[in-house]
């Protein structure tokens, strides 16, 4: 959403550069060049709050855009510009200098606001909607969260160095982050998960060697303690079976591609594999109806957006996440 907000607030900002400089030349005076300079806000404008709808309404899931939406925006954005190219070149001199304050306004305004509001979301705070019931009963459809992106350390942009980190990721966290997939052509889960945020509970770290039996997880040996925030469904488990070839089931998991290969299977029998550095293993809270690190591999460090933090709507589950 960030790089979102950064792009509409750059274009908005071009924009009131181009207008300061026709307007300092001159370039505006007649009506029908006005026409057209009103016509182009309003349909930079609906552009580019289409652009981040599309994003909001799809709560993050990271689905590609419909090609109806596209074409739905930029008519919804010529008819509006055609109007307001009829309102600028019937506009007297006074009228065009109260439409040009507006226009400015409303562009500083969504510049200025994108340009912090993309800063704040991409350093420190980012707003997340629980999509599925893989977190059951600790967080819920429809639940609206923020995310502490600041807590495992500060990212530069375009690289994956971290500074300033006041907590080191551990079992038992709840983290937000990219799914692990490097193309669309990827499938898990039942189908495409390119680009899509996803929001899972640590059960290893780096190093660990994790296994499941019987829909439980063990990690270095150890069954994991059971907690009150597990859910488990009264089902007829699968026989654990080790693998065949240690070595190839590995490496199949680390290419992200395992639940191709034994599908529902691995609920209740998986591994065991080690996690290999830099990366680490995420199950869902609802045990036997998550979509985690059983079927689709280890989560890389570059992928963790941040820690689940405070729920902010349902109003009637505010507070803090645990």
């Amino acid at each position: 959403m960030e790089q979102r907000l950064f792009l509409a607030a750059c274009v908005m900002y071009a924009f009131t550069l181009v207008t300061r400089y026709l307007k300092k030349h001159n370039k505006l005076a007649t009506a029908n060049a006005f026409g057209w300079w009103h016509a182009s806000f309003l349909f930079l404008i609906i552009l580019c709050a289409a652009y981040l709808l599309w994003f909001v309404m799809r709560g993050g899931t990271g689905d590609p855009v419909t090609v109806s939406q596209i074409i739905g925006s930029i008519v919804c954005a010529a008819a509006c510009a055609g109007c307001g190219y009829a309102a600028g070149q019937k506009a007297n001199a006074k009228k065009q200098e109260s439409i040009m304050k507006t226009d400015l306004e409303w562009s500083n305004t969504v510049y200025f606001a994108g340009f912090v509001a993309s800063v704040v979301m991409f350093f420190f705070i980012q707003a997340f909607k629980i999509p599925s019931a893989s977190m059951h009963n600790t967080l819920l459809e429809g639940d609206h969260l923020f995310v502490n992106k600041a807590v495992y350390g500060f990212r530069i942009p375009l690289t994956d160095i971290r500074f300033g980190a006041s907590s080191e990721i551990k079992p038992g966290d709840i983290i937000v982050f990219q799914f692990p997939a490097k193309d669309r052509q990827q499938q898990n889960c039942g189908g495409s998960q390119y680009g899509k945020d996803f929001v899972k509970r640590v059960i290893a770290m780096p190093g660990d060697t994790v296994q499941v039996v019987n829909g439980r997880p063990i990690v270095n040996g150890t069954p994991v303690p059971e907690q009150p925030y597990e859910l488990y469904q009264s089902v007829e488990r699968l026989p654990y079976e080790a693998p065949e070839d240690p070595e190839q089931y590995q490496q199949i998991w680390e290419e992200h591609q395992l639940d191709n290969y034994l599908g529902f299977y691995l609920r209740d029998s998986f591994g065991p594999v080690v996690v290999p550095d830099n990366t680490y293993f995420v199950m869902g809270d609802n045990r036997d109806d998550s979509c985690d690190s059983r079927f689709w591999g280890p989560v890389p460090r570059e992928n963790i957006k941040g820690k689940a933090w405070f729920i902010h709507w349902p109003l009637n589950r505010i507070g803090l996440i645990k």
